[in-house]
């Protein structure tokens, strides 16, 4: 079973990053969310090829939370179809993989947030 999990997340820009990173924390469900302005995305969109600047967004959460980041993401996102992908921590600093845990709410994801 993976324990902890990264959640990458793109927003149109800056504002719209921050806002949904300061809302991750804020509601405990990330325990920290890098905001990466300036990225690229080439992506095909409704049968046309798009070239967009982004801002990229990296969390570090609880894997058991992932059901419910999807749900706020959702809620908090302006695309129609925003990425939300979650990536297996393998291992890390025992330190910092507590700290998440404690800076999480574990409790939001109820019984079935395993993944």
């Amino acid at each position: 079973m993976v324990r902890h999990v990264t959640v990458i997340i793109t927003a149109p820009d800056e504002e719209s990053a921050h806002m949904i990173a300061n809302k991750l924390v804020e509601e405990k469900l990330c325990a920290c969310v890098n905001i990466i302005p300036g990225i690229r995305s080439i992506y095909r969109w409704e049968g046309e090829i798009c070239d967009d600047s982004e801002v990229m967004l990296v969390g570090k959460t609880a894997a058991v939370l992932s059901q419910v980041i999807v749900e706020r993401v959702r809620e908090l996102h302006s695309y129609d179809l925003p990425e939300i992908i979650f990536l297996p921590v393998i291992t890390g600093s025992g330190d910092y993989l507590d700290w998440i845990d404690k800076e999480v709410d574990l409790q939001a994801a109820g019984d079935d947030g395993e993944i």
